[in-house]
């Protein structure tokens, strides 16, 4: 009987898979500069050949990009299958911000479920200070920075959900994710009441999660977005308003 001989891998494939599995599980994130050469080879206690060969394989696949003189970066581009054009569509037609909202439900109550049901006391940990920070901005009113952490504690409960598929399917939505967050924040914010409501709902959504309570969790994710859709047709209908005056209005003025 002939055997076929068994061939060893290669040190720099080893490395490559196992690189690509941090990427996956988003241990290494999208933007992220991986440590200096001497200190990753030591880290993988591999030669600093074959590590760069590894980074060289993953540099043609388009994970990774070196730049001269400053380091190697996680691709920027994971995910980004959204583009700028079909961001513009959804800026410019208001019916698929309730697309979306309608999207996030699905995507985001599953998320909230397996992460409650899943995660570590380090991802706790993780979501928790998300959420404090998202808290700092709260209380400053500092918009800029609290859509930002808004999007980082939703996407911290995506990582602690543990599947590989729906934490790259909310990175791939980040950009889109972060707009969105903005222009609604940005319509139902002035109105008395709506920002700390929010930002109560996402305690609660901590909460459950934390508590372990799967179903607990899905609801309150669900009752979160289902309060942001109700307040921004609630604005859409006063803005109609203000314009049918403002119409009237003109329409006396103009009158001889």
């Amino acid at each position: 009987m002939a055997y076929q001989r068994v061939r060893q891998p290669k040190i720099s494939d080893v490395i490559m898979q196992q690189l690509e599995e941090m990427i996956l599980e988003g241990t290494l994130k999208p933007g992220q500069k991986l440590p200096p050469e001497r200190e990753l080879a030591k880290e993988f206690e591999v030669s600093r050949p074959s590590l760069r060969e590894a980074v060289q394989k993953l540099a043609a696949k388009g994970l990774l990009i070196s730049r001269q003189g400053g380091g190697t970066y996680v691709s920027e581009d994971l995910g980004g299958s959204f583009s700028d054009p079909l961001l513009d569509l959804f800026r410019t037609h208001p019916e698929a911000q309730y697309d979306l909202l309608e999207f996030r439900h699905a995507l985001e109550g599953v998320t909230a479920y397996y992460a409650a049901m899943r995660s570590t006391q380090a991802d706790k940990e993780a979501i928790r200070k998300c959420y404090e920070t998202l808290e700092t901005y709260h209380a400053t009113k500092a918009f800029d920075k609290e859509v930002q952490a808004d999007v980082d504690f939703h996407l911290s409960i995506a990582a602690a959900t543990h599947n590989m598929v729906l934490l790259h399917m909310m990175r791939a939505l980040f950009s889109l994710l972060k707009q969105h967050i903005w222009e609604n924040l940005e319509n139902i914010y002035p109105k008395r009441g709506h920002r700390d409501k929010i930002h109560h709902q996402h305690g609660l959504l901590m909460d459950a999660i934390i508590a372990g309570d799967p179903e607990k969790a899905k609801q309150a994710a669900h009752a979160h977005l289902a309060y942001v859709e109700d307040a921004l047709l609630e604005q859409g209908r006063e803005n109609s308003r203000v314009e049918r005056s403002l119409r009237r209005s003109e329409n006396v003025s103009n009158q001889p």
